[in-house]
């Protein structure tokens, strides 16, 4: 049986996580890999009172694991500059790494890999995007012949989470709250609900099926505090739903790289997605859409992901450095102001003869064509609801039109969403 030598460095949820399903399922693990894991070190400034690590010395200094015989190291203090300087750390002192932590990887991956390749040693992420949900290995070695156009889906939980509630009616701020008293939100929820993490999890995604930059510069990221009620409901009778959308789609040598929220068909398979889940839809040349999905968070789903990589690791013959990825110089980030979408548009405008002909004059007149306009019955204040779908138009336009309407005395009120399209 082969044997691989483990140090963990950080000993939260994550890492106990880890502990506990490395010893828990052992002997199907040995069973089904002929692989013994062996944590021998843990990296620990202080003790985690819900797991003994029995047989593993602890060491105060998450540093001095590196330096100790182990064939990986396993990175899950989380942050990022102390996170880079461990695992570089580790490179030099020629050690594996595997590691749970999306940001380090978006904010250092160039650097980090290349690191990797300059020390023969490998670094493996699965658990960096979606947890326990296979997408990283799907990309690089499933997937690795495929010409991949467009990479899609709901990667993070928490938003999911909160839309699929404020879908059945709940309000924003009640779901945030119940979605951190079941530990799917941290206390501080922004990097969730503001896109970042979203973000963090496309842009890798993008290098590995794109070859774009880690850290890629900047592009647009919206998160979902603006999203009501109401939307749900204009989105029902448009036949669309509401998601947090994060998207890499290549056109020549031009990447879209964006996470928002976003309308999508509802006869979309990522339009049933509920609850913390993650959804993934892969567009490839040679087999068509992909669809994965699964558990996004939480330690056992944490855990699998990671205990992917050591079995990976430990089974891989191939040269070290080729499997670490490399971004291309020829590929470009577009420019966002420049992407085409269809877009939602509500408005809230006086119930007065001709403030239909002026919207629909508003539109002709910036180049806009509308699909489909609703108007609903009077609200108060001599108010008047409007919603519609344009024709697909660049989002400069859009974002022209959209303050165009805000500077329109009889339009009270404006929202604009973009529109996914199929």
């Amino acid at each position: 049986m082969k044997e691989i030598k483990v140090g963990i460095c950080g000993w939260g949820n994550v890492a106990t996580g880890l502990y506990k399903a490395v010893n828990a399922n052992k002997k199907i693990i040995e069973r089904n890999t002929n692989l013994d894991i062996k944590i021998n070190f843990i990296g620990a400034r202080r003790d985690n009172p819900n797991c003994d690590p029995q047989g593993s010395l602890v060491l105060r200094d998450i540093f001095d694991v590196v330096s100790q015989d182990v064939d990986v190291v396993i990175e899950l203090i989380g942050g990022v500059e102390t996170a880079r300087e461990l695992i570089l750390s580790a490179i030099k002192n020629k050690k594996h790494v595997i590691t749970a932590n999306k940001a380090v990887i978006f904010n250092h991956g160039d650097e980090l890999f290349k690191a990797a390749r300059d020390n023969n040693v490998k670094i493996l992420f699965e658990a960096a995007v979606c947890a326990g949900t296979p997408i990283i290995k799907v990309l690089q070695e499933e997937l690795a012949g495929n010409n991949i156009s467009k990479i899609s889906g709901m990667l993070n939980g928490t938003t999911n989470f909160i839309l699929a509630e404020m879908e059945k009616g709940e309000d924003f701020e009640p779901t945030l709250k119940i979605a951190q008293e079941k530990g799917y939100a941290e206390p501080d929820p922004s990097f969730d609900i503001d896109g970042i993490d979203a973000a963090h999890k496309i842009g890798i995604l993008s290098h590995i099926a794109h070859g774009t930059p880690l850290p890629p510069k900047d592009f647009y990221i919206e998160g979902i505090t603006q999203i009501t009620g109401d939307d749900f409901q204009h989105a029902k009778e448009l036949g669309y739903v509401i998601k947090h959308l994060a998207v890499a789609k290549q056109d020549f040598n031009n990447v879209e790289l964006r996470a928002h929220p976003a309308f999508i068909k509802n006869t979309s398979i990522l339009s049933s997605l509920q609850g913390v889940r993650n959804g993934i839809e892969i567009d490839t040349d040679l087999i068509g859409k992909i669809h994965v999905t699964g558990s996004g968070a939480g330690q056992e789903s944490t855990a699998s992901g990671l205990i992917s990589d050591i079995i990976h690791l430990a089974g891989s013959n191939k040269d070290h450095a080729e499997e670490v990825s490399k971004s291309s110089n020829e590929i470009e980030i577009a420019e966002f102001s420049q992407i085409s979408f269809q877009h939602y548009f509500y408005l809230e405008v006086d119930d007065n003869p001709g403030v239909m002909a002026l919207i629909t004059s508003l539109m002709a007149s910036h180049n806009i064509g509308i699909e489909t306009i609703i108007q609903k019955d009077e609200l108060a204040d001599n108010l008047v609801p409007v919603f519609f779908i344009t024709d697909l138009c660049e989002e400069l336009k859009a974002q022209e039109i959209l303050n165009k309407f805000k500077n329109t005395d009889v339009i009270k009120k404006v929202k604009r969403i973009r529109v996914e399209a199929d």
